[in-house]
């Protein structure tokens, strides 16, 4: 192989490391925009209300203990204990607890962002079984009974819209600030005596809850059935519970939780290691957009090298077939032209809808870089031919961008398909032959 040909190579070769500068400049500018998404959310979360956990209710009954801890011996052999208080307190769970709810979506806008909140009619229900100690056990243990209350945990309280409200059984109870040890939220004091004569207490409750994005329930039952309905027709489930029974249609969606305490630890983890946190397992549902636009866009700027080589390629196997020059910095304009289709991209996928988007800076892309090849190949046809060239990589690209799961496969056949054509186009160049002095010269 002679030299020039392999001054021709290196050339390509920094001409498509020197194209990785916008393309990694486009990359930065999509990650600031994603940024700034972020940065909306949380602003709207700040002044509205942020992603909520609901957890309750539940009996709390706090008490006091006396415990005598041995010190030692006075001199007389005789023992000697001091004696400490600690508070402590019994949780009792619903036996069974239905919650059935329905989730109004709305939007609201910072700038350009659009942020998805929602407000949660629910109502809660069930019964909650207990058995205190008796009173020679309270005596025996040196137990104090304090104030009982049912504590709901609600992760954003600003969300509360309305007065929400909850019965024990036909009374209507008080509802104050603060969930006690499960920090925020609210709770209702009952009286000492009210659990007394009694091993059980029927509750529901309703309220009107309103957050940001994505809600989650705590399933604190030792049965728990938990049923929501939205107008969203693009819910995303996840937690630690995936729905028994879902309906998702363009109208909305349906679904059904059920949850055993056999499965869940989130009585454990109540009993165990509140400080002031929700319980760890919880189901959850987001409202999620149906296209990310930044998200698909990073995807995209991923194979701007791939659409720049395979260009550059194209352009090789032609001047080595045709022996027609191609000037380096024909090589770079063409190169910026597909690269600045992935700004493009973004910047009207914040405007209109994302498919729209891709179409009309594929196009625009695409009609440019036609018209400069006719011209630069000294054909319309050859023009015309790698802009259909262009068009099937758009194209391909955009399948890979919506089909997340199949992704791999594609772009592993297509990168097959375009090693196969480039085999065969070239099968029967001798490269010990071919002469890139003739191409420079444009002999």
């Amino acid at each position: 192989m002679n030299r020039p040909l392999i001054f021709k190579l290196l050339a390509i070769a920094f001409l498509t490391l020197l194209i990785l500068i916008p393309l990694g400049l486009i990359h930065d500018t999509v990650q600031d925009r994603l940024r700034y998404r972020q940065e909306a959310v949380a602003s709207i979360a700040a002044s509205y209300a942020g992603n909520q956990t609901v957890t309750g209710p539940v009996l709390v009954v706090p008490y006091k203990i006396k415990i005598d801890e041995l010190t030692g011996q006075d001199g007389n052999g005789k023992k000697t204990y001091s004696s400490r208080i600690e508070d402590r307190e019994y949780l009792f769970f619903p036996k069974d607890l239905q919650m059935q709810g329905k989730l109004l979506p709305t939007e609201r806008y910072r700038g350009l962002h659009k942020v998805l909140v929602y407000e949660l009619q629910g109502h809660f229900g069930g019964r909650i079984d207990y058995q205190l100690p008796s009173a020679e056990q309270l005596v025996s243990d040196k137990i104090t009974l304090l104030q009982p209350y049912l504590a709901i945990g609600i992760s954003d309280v600003r969300g509360l819209i309305g007065s929400p409200s909850i019965k024990m059984g036909t009374q209507q109870l008080a509802l104050e600030q603060g969930a006690g040890s499960f920090g925020k939220g609210m709770h209702a004091a009952l009286s000492p005596t009210s659990l007394a004569g009694s091993d059980g207490l029927d509750f529901s409750l309703d309220l009107t809850l309103a957050g940001t994005e994505s809600l989650a329930v705590t399933p604190v039952g030792d049965n728990n059935r938990i049923e929501l309905t939205s107008s969203w027709p693009h819910p995303q489930f996840g937690g630690s519970f995936l729905p028994r029974v879902r309906n998702i249609s363009e109208k909305g969606f349906h679904a059904i939780w059920e949850v055993s305490s056999l499965a869940s630890n989130a009585q454990r983890e109540l009993r165990t290691g509140r400080d002031g946190k929700t319980a760890i397992e919880s189901l959850q549902i987001q409202l999620a957009e149906p296209v990310n636009i930044y998200s698909q866009a990073d995807r995209a700027t991923k194979y701007g090298l791939l659409f720049v080589l395979l260009t550059f390629v194209g352009f090789f196997i032609f001047e080595t077939i045709k022996q027609l020059p191609i000037h380096p910095i024909q090589y770079l304009l063409v190169g910026l032209g597909l690269a600045i289709f992935f700004l493009l991209l973004v910047s009207l996928s914040e405007h209109i809808a994302f498919w729209i988007a891709y179409l009309v800076a594929s196009a625009a892309c695409i009609g440019l870089l036609g018209f400069y090849l006719a011209q630069v190949l000294r054909s319309f046809r050859r023009g015309l031919g790698f802009g259909a060239m262009l068009t099937l990589l758009y194209g391909t690209l955009y399948g890979l961008l919506i089909s997340e799961d199949n992704a791999l496969l594609l772009g592993s056949l297509m990168l097959f398909a375009i090693l196969a054509i480039i085999m065969i186009v070239t099968r029967k160049i001798d490269w010990y032959q071919t002469s890139a002095l003739k191409i420079a010269q444009g002999s």
